[in-house]
């Protein structure tokens, strides 16, 4: 058989056309799947450079028909990937399809393969673009305070006060008190 097509049965007459998502050399008995990293819709393939590379931001499993686009929270730097890589802690990436991961925002942390930043807990703060999990944001001091998401901690206002740290807000004096 050509290049393009293949024949399994003994005694035929003819040959079949190869699959999408596979290649068949001269002279084939059965369709190889085109490696991991690259695609093909085409049915006359004949050999595994007739398979297309997957683009950045999108891979191909063995065998595939089609690329697909990384999932949010991972990328594909180059292309011919068999798999998307997930962004380190630290990083996120929100977009289907991506070459790359986008640092965190102060005030929040991105564990690894995240899909969107999550806020520091209240009563805790950062002004750091890295925090890969929770415990990267800092504890508000006593005497302060962070809400949800703070990228500093804010000292208690006269007339309130935090005897802890890690508060997320300021409790009131009781009457006949002050600060």
């Amino acid at each position: 058989c050509d290049g393009g097509t293949y024949q399994n049965d003994t005694g035929a007459t003819g040959c079949r056309d190869c699959f999408p998502g596979y290649y068949c050399p001269e002279g084939a008995a059965a369709p190889l799947p085109c490696d991991g990293g690259t695609y093909s819709s085409a049915t006359n393939n004949a050999e595994q450079g007739d398979c297309t590379p997957a683009d950045p931001g999108s891979f191909a499993v063995t065998g595939s028909t089609a690329q697909t686009p990384c999932a949010k929270g991972s990328f594909a730097a180059t292309g011919g990937l068999s798999e998307c890589v997930s962004c380190d802690g630290g990083t996120y990436q929100n977009d289907t399809g991506a070459t790359g991961c986008r640092d965190c925002f102060p005030g929040y942390y991105c564990p690894e393969g995240a899909a969107a930043p999550l806020p520091c807990d209240g009563g805790t703060y950062s002004s750091a673009t890295n925090n890969a999990e929770q415990g990267d944001c800092t504890p508000a001091d006593p005497g302060s305070f962070a809400v949800t998401g703070s990228t500093a901690q804010t000292p208690c206002a006269k007339g309130s006060f935090a005897a802890t740290g890690g508060l997320s807000e300021c409790v009131s004096c009781d009457g006949g008190t002050y600060q």
